[in-house]
């Protein structure tokens, strides 16, 4: 995935900023984690825990506790001595440096498999955000209801891309078209004035500064794990192959 700009928490700082400078930027790698503390906090707050130490909450989120009091140090000083984190709490800070405590309207271009697979996913309104939009180029796609029974929603055509943007619906837009029309689509969605983009194309975009890309590929992903196994895998064989000289020369 590309590079995330660092956020600053000074507009933060102006609100409920208990223990905040301002100014304080917040690096990638710790923007990066807290989407995960975010998550496992509110699944426990659904689950009606109240307090939460930080070894439960870097373990439950696979970080060590060090690294986790260091990132939430950059949001401020939200921990008790010998209580831990209000969960509700700290989970409410996070989204308001993540810029989730209001709905972020989200289009998505491209209404096949894996966009019709989006707008049915149900997690994205507990996370703040809003399927606003999803379109595509095709005739006869427009027109066709997607999502979820309850709220389904109808594809449209690109036209609507502009005037969905410009009305400020949308703030983030969502690239599922094949490789081919990703960086056309892009181009689109910069130009009707969209600064972030996700994109699930197999394709590197060209976009101008100021303008966020996070890269989804799954491909990507897979080969990783691939690369892992084949180490695991030759870990094993060479154990193997040491116990049996092992036993050779013990014989």
């Amino acid at each position: 995935m590309s590079t995330v700009r660092p956020l600053t928490s000074s507009t933060a700082a102006q609100s409920t900023g208990r223990g905040r400078t301002a100014e304080r930027v917040i690096p990638s790698a710790t923007v990066a984690r807290l989407p995960i503390y975010h998550r496992v906090l509110l699944g426990w707050a659904d689950a009606g825990r109240q307090t939460v130490s930080s070894e439960d909450l870097a373990g439950a989120c696979g970080v060590s506790p060090a690294k986790l009091r260091k990132d939430l140090s950059y949001l401020g000083s939200y921990g008790t001595r010998g209580v831990g984190y209000d969960v509700r709490f700290l989970a409410y800070q996070i989204s308001r440096e993540l810029g989730l405590t209001e709905p972020r309207g989200v289009v998505i271009v491209g209404a096949g498999n894996l966009g019709q697979a989006l707008v049915a996913y149900r997690g994205f309104a507990s996370r703040g955000f809003a399927i606003v939009g999803l379109l595509d180029i095709h005739p006869d796609t427009v027109g066709q209801r997607f999502g979820a029974p309850e709220t389904p929603i109808t594809v449209g055509p690109m036209s609507d891309l502009e005037p969905i943007v410009a009305d400020g619906r949308a703030q983030i837009g969502v690239i599922a078209t094949p490789a081919e029309a990703a960086q056309q689509v892009c181009d689109r969605m910069v130009a009707a004035g969209l600064r972030s983009v996700l994109n699930f194309a197999p394709a590197v975009l060209h976009v101008p500064e100021g303008v966020e890309v996070r890269k989804v590929d799954l491909a990507v992903e897979l080969q990783i794990l691939a690369f892992h196994e084949q180490r695991r895998a030759e870990e094993h064989h060479q154990t193997m192959e040491h116990a049996s000289l092992g036993k050779a020369i013990n014989a």
